[in-house]
């Protein structure tokens, strides 16, 4: 019985370390670029202050469309997030985002997608970076300092007001989407 056990634990923490190998490999942006049709997001980053500023700091795609994984709840949001991502590989292979043309006529349903997924998270993604209590509003505008103490107070995320932070900005997009419901 003790036999069983032991190669029980064992083989378990020889699983739990290839799935968490798996999971870090594939949370690489090379890996993302490879088999995603995501060139398009990944220029469009290198153009904002997510990419390049003057601290030197930067992101990965999965810094912001994966959670970290920093207790279990994080890991199998993170797993959950790996299976969203088949989608897009799914629209590759069926030709939905193939090309630049198409990916533009998805992207709005691509980021609503996304900024429904981090509302529900509160923004974890920006907060492993961004948090309030941290904030040194000495040395953001006046206009953000109320516009941040407006959001905690009303209970805002993150995602609620900086949609398309680091990508092509796709509010009149949006404008249009809502002015259209409002007419039909």
């Amino acid at each position: 019985m003790l036999q069983v056990i032991v190669i029980g634990t064992i083989g378990g923490i020889c699983i739990w370390g290839l799935l968490n190998i798996g999971m870090e490999w594939t949370n690489r942006t090379e890996f993302c670029l490879s088999c995603h049709e995501m060139s398009i997001p990944a220029e469009e980053l290198k153009k904002t202050v997510h990419y390049k500023n003057r601290s030197g700091t930067t992101v990965a795609c999965a810094d912001c469309h994966v959670a970290s994984s920093k207790n279990p709840v994080d890991y199998a949001r993170k797993a959950t997030m790996k299976v969203m991502a088949a989608r897009d590989v799914m629209g590759k292979i069926t030709g939905v985002v193939n090309t630049p043309e198409k990916f533009e006529e998805h992207r709005l349903t691509m980021a609503k997608r996304v900024w429904e997924k981090m509302k529900a998270a509160d923004s974890k993604e920006c907060r492993n970076c961004h948090d309030f209590k941290t904030m040194d509003t000495e040395k953001q505008k006046d206009r953000s300092v109320v516009k941040h103490e407006g959001a905690i107070e009303d209970g805002k995320t993150c995602i609620d007001c900086h949609k398309g932070i680091a990508h092509k900005p796709v509010h009149q997009l949006l404008e249009k989407e809502e002015a259209a419901k409002k007419e039909g």
